[in-house]
C-alpha cells in the first residue's frame, strides 16, 4: 500500500518501500546498532553488490500513519533498551520529518549480536 495525498496541484504517493529505505537507514546511523538482521532474502542481495535499504525493515502505511518493525543487530556491550529506544526515536523523526506521516509505532525486535568483525551470532531469548 501507498501513503497518498491529495491537494490542489495533485496526488502525492509515498511508497512503503520509501518509507522502509527512511527507517533503515535512520536505524543503522544509532550507535550501537551493528547492522539490520534480512534474513536470506537481504544476504542474497547483498552478495550480488545490491545494498537492500530496506533489509530488517517492515512498514504498514496507512492514508496518513505508518507502522515500522525492525529487526536489528546490535554490538556487544551496548545497553540494548537503551539502543532500541534511540532507534525508535531516530526513526520516528526521520520518517515523519521526511514523508508527513505520523509514525504510530516502531518496534525494535533484537535478532542478535555482534560479536567480532566476521562473526554474528545469534542470542536466542532476546
Amino acid at each position: 500500500m501507498e501513503n497518498q495525498q491529495e491537494d490542489q496541484k495533485g496526488v502525492i504517493k509515498i511508497s512503503e518501500d520509501v518509507v522502509s529505505a527512511i527507517a533503515g537507514l535512520a536505524a543503522t546511523d544509532v550507535t550501537g546498532v551493528a547492522g539490520m538482521s534480512g534474513g536470506i532474502a537481504g544476504g542474497i542481495a547483498e552478495l550480488l553488490g545490491r545494498k537492500n535499504l530496506a533489509k530488517g525493515v517492515k512498514v504498514e502505511v496507512t492514508e496518513k500513519e505508518a507502522l515500522i518493525d525492525l529487526f536489528l543487530i546490535v554490538d556487544f556491550g551496548v545497553r540494548i533498551p537503551e539502543v532500541a529506544y534511540n532507534v525508535q526515536e531516530s526513526v520516528k523523526n526521520a520518517v515523519e520529518d521526511m514523508t508527513g506521516l505520523n509514525v504510530i509505532e516502531a518496534n525494535v525486535h533484537v535478532e542478535g549480536v555482534f560479536l567480532e568483525k566476521d562473526e554474528v551470532k545469534e542470542v536466542e531469548g532476546v
